[in-house]
């Protein structure tokens, strides 16, 4: 008798497609026989994590047979002392992705309402439909959510609404005025989820900080990341800061241990290191500024980013444009699953990668 595990996946699972991550160096490697590759397709930091964090990477290697603090106590108080809350407002995640799916499964049933807007970060999807939600999508205005269109969607049945500021991958950002007019018309059964995992590349005047609105809204809670600006995505370290309530309801559907001990220290020392945090802001921006003109030069659209990548549209499909470049040894990323087909995603990396990426761009779409 065949044993089918199909027919025994939750209804909100069965429509699902596995995330697909950017592609790696190691396979280009293999598919095509050749080195020297630059990858700038998964929004990573181009720097190798401060020395202070391999120092203490290093120190912990011989604890490695031991559990690490399921509880995070440290990380947790120096993340209090520098964002000005209390330790009980902060869940500790695997990555922020992991807290975003924490919420959505402490928070949704089956059938209830999770908004989100169009061309945001897959995850909120994935994670509200492996959960059974009623998912509603709201259409994008200048590639950028639409506050006042995901609010007038919000009825009795909503939970959960997401925000990506800055957006991945558009890289657009929403306002502390219209941020706050929002907040101000959501019903107090609805949580905000104000995903801010590129918070520490943001240089925009009028950029809100969501941690500061926390006592204006109840329901609001902000997720943010070491993967990013600190350098740390092979480690997989996120949080979120809320009200205290909510973070001891988060933490009942936390898995223990789920910050591993070497991901630990390591946060411990990135969150210490600001100097590494304003090298690497100041080399986004400099470098940001360099690759919008060479698209300019090459005339080729680009959405204004306050991340640290670059959405632009090569005015085409962009599938074949993306092979050349990997041709030429340069991941970027394809985003025809978020809606984009004609755009491709460019991370910010170092100048000699991003002279790189766009002397291959230039050469893939005049092939």
């Amino acid at each position: 008798m065949s044993f089918d595990p199909a027919i025994l996946v939750v209804p909100g699972v069965r429509s699902l497609q596995p995330y697909q991550p950017g592609k790696n160096i190691e396979e280009l490697e293999r598919e095509l026989g050749i080195s020297g590759i630059v990858k700038l397709a998964s929004n990573e930091n181009p720097r190798a994590p401060s020395a202070s964090v391999g120092r203490a990477v290093t120190h912990m290697l011989p604890e490695l047979s031991r559990y690490p603090d399921g509880g995070g106590f440290h990380l947790k108080q120096a993340l209090a002392d520098q964002l000005a809350v209390d330790p009980g407002q902060i869940t500790l995640g695997n990555g922020s992705n992991d807290v975003l799916e924490l919420i959505t499964r402490a928070f949704v049933r089956p059938g209830q309402g999770v908004i989100v807007a169009q061309h945001s970060f897959a995850v909120y999807t994935l994670a509200a439909k492996s959960a059974g939600a009623d998912l509603r999508v709201v259409p994008a205005v200048c590639w950028g959510h639409d506050l006042e269109g995901m609010a007038e969607v919000v009825d009795g049945e909503t939970r959960i609404v997401f925000i990506a500021n800055p957006n991945n991958p558009t890289g657009t950002w929403v306002s502390r005025d219209l941020l706050i007019d929002f907040l101000d018309s959501i019903p107090n059964h609805v949580l905000v989820v104000l995903d801010e995992a590129y918070f520490e590349y943001v240089e925009e005047e009028n950029y809100p900080d969501g941690i500061q609105l926390l006592s204006h809204c109840p329901g609001l809670i902000v997720t943010r990341t070491f993967s990013k600006i600190h350098g740390l995505a092979g480690l997989r370290v996120g949080y979120s800061v809320s009200s205290s309530e909510i973070a001891e309801i988060l933490n009942r559907v936390r898995q223990p241990f789920n910050v591993n001990a070497l991901g630990y220290v390591a946060a411990l020392a990135a969150l210490e290191d600001e100097e590494f945090v304003l090298e690497s802001r100041t080399l986004n921006r400099e470098q940001m500024s360099r690759i919008c003109e060479d698209l300019d030069r090459l005339e080729v659209k680009w959405i204004p980013s306050a991340g640290n990548f670059v959405s632009v549209d090569v005015g085409r499909p962009a599938a074949p444009v993306f092979q050349r470049m990997l041709r030429s040894g340069v991941i970027v990323r394809l985003i025809e699953n978020y809606g984009m087909p004609n755009h491709l995603r460019i991370t910010v990396g170092l100048e000699e990668e991003n002279a790189r990426a766009l002397s291959a761009l230039e050469t893939a779409l005049v092939e």
